[in-house]
């Protein structure tokens, strides 16, 4: 199945989305990655694929049936990877409309596309046929200190519009298994940080604050707790559930590093202090500057992630250590990257051939 497979992927080009498309391109015949290039999707992270036949990028939104169903006819699509999502806490807090719209909406069309495509095919085309939905460990809501870690029979209980929106999107697919036996399987991650995530998010903003001398704002105490997973532990997890998981399943993915968000930025600040110094010779941790907690600020993420272990095999091969040094390595030796994506350069490039 994989060496043949014809691969969809929805939101390539952000950070999770673009890390896969890395991940997998080279076990795969073809990769068509669709991305709408929002705010959050950059084509600079995907500029190293420009030559490669393997993989045909298609600037488009997954709300476009007409445009899906096109694609899955002409590439011969053989699994669907859907990463697309608005994916901020705080930008739903302002604005929810357009999480349910690209969440719910967005998912439902573009189920009900693979649907009429995977109906329409001959029968080994069906049974080799897989919908992967990618989630969040948020629509779970929140856990208190000694709670037992979200499994996969954790009841529903999200407590942000992104969170309700992912988790409206998570039962559709699963009610196009039970009515329609569709072939799809969901993992609902962990906090994931690594190479190209967009800075808004906590590691990258954090990271890049601190090195252009800016205060390091921690929300609250600073003790809400993430479960931190490595986004290539996370891709390859992904890839694993797609290829070798049950059909109609759940897979939590876990980083099996919990974690409060002021040890995480004073992991940050230790490293860059060790790997580049302030000139005045001060740690990064004199940045620190404590803020307003948000609005529904869930307190604990933890996952259970003994299932995908079990059944396929799979566990995280960074620990907390290893997976920080890699990340900040990583922002320091791209800066440029990093400029660009702060000035939104890269959404007034040309696209080209990616």
């Amino acid at each position: 199945m994989v060496c043949c497979m014809r691969l969809l992927v929805t939101g390539g080009a952000g950070f999770i989305g673009s890390n896969f498309v890395h991940h997998v391109l080279p076990h795969v015949e073809r990769l068509v990655n669709l991305d709408k290039l929002t705010y959050a999707g950059n084509p600079e992270n995907l500029l190293s694929l420009q030559d490669n036949p393997s993989h045909i990028f298609v600037q488009g939104d997954i709300c476009d049936s007409e445009l899906v169903s096109k694609l899955l006819v002409e590439h011969s699509i053989t699994a669907i990877a859907h990463f697309a999502a608005e994916s901020h806490v705080d930008r739903s807090i302002d604005s929810p409309e357009p999480f349910v719209h690209t969440n719910v909406v967005g998912t439902l069309r573009l189920l009900d596309a693979a649907r009429k495509y995977w109906r329409d095919l001959p029968d080994a085309g069906r049974d080799a046929f897989r919908f992967l939905h990618v989630s969040t460990d948020e629509v779970y809501g929140s856990l208190g200190s000694e709670d037992p870690a979200f499994s996969e029979e954790t009841p529903f209980a999200p407590n942000s519009p992104y969170a309700a929106s992912k988790a409206g999107s998570d039962h559709l697919v699963r009610a196009y298994y039970h009515t329609y036996k569709m072939p799809v399987i969901t993992t609902n991650c962990s906090n994931n940080y690594g190479p190209r995530q967009f800075p808004e998010k906590l590691i990258p903003l954090m990271i890049l604050n601190a090195l252009d001398g800016k205060p390091l704002p921690i929300y609250g105490d600073g003790m809400n707790v993430r479960d931190w997973l490595f986004v290539q532990d996370h891709c390859e997890a992904i890839f694993l559930a797609m290829t070798r998981g049950r059909l109609g399943e759940t897979y939590n993915i876990g980083g099996l590093c919990e974690m409060p968000n002021i040890e995480v930025i004073h992991t940050i600040c230790d490293i860059l202090d060790s790997k580049k110094p302030r000139a005045d010779g001060a740690s990064y941790r004199t940045q620190k500057k404590f803020v307003t907690d948000r609005p529904g600020h869930d307190r604990r993420y933890a996952i259970n992630c003994t299932k995908i272990q079990q059944e396929l095999g799979w566990k995280p091969a960074e620990n907390f250590q290893s997976g920080f040094d890699k990340t900040v390595g990583w922002y320091l030796a791209n800066r440029e990257w990093c400029e660009n994506i702060t000035s939104q350069k890269y959404q007034r490039q040309r696209l080209g051939n990616i």
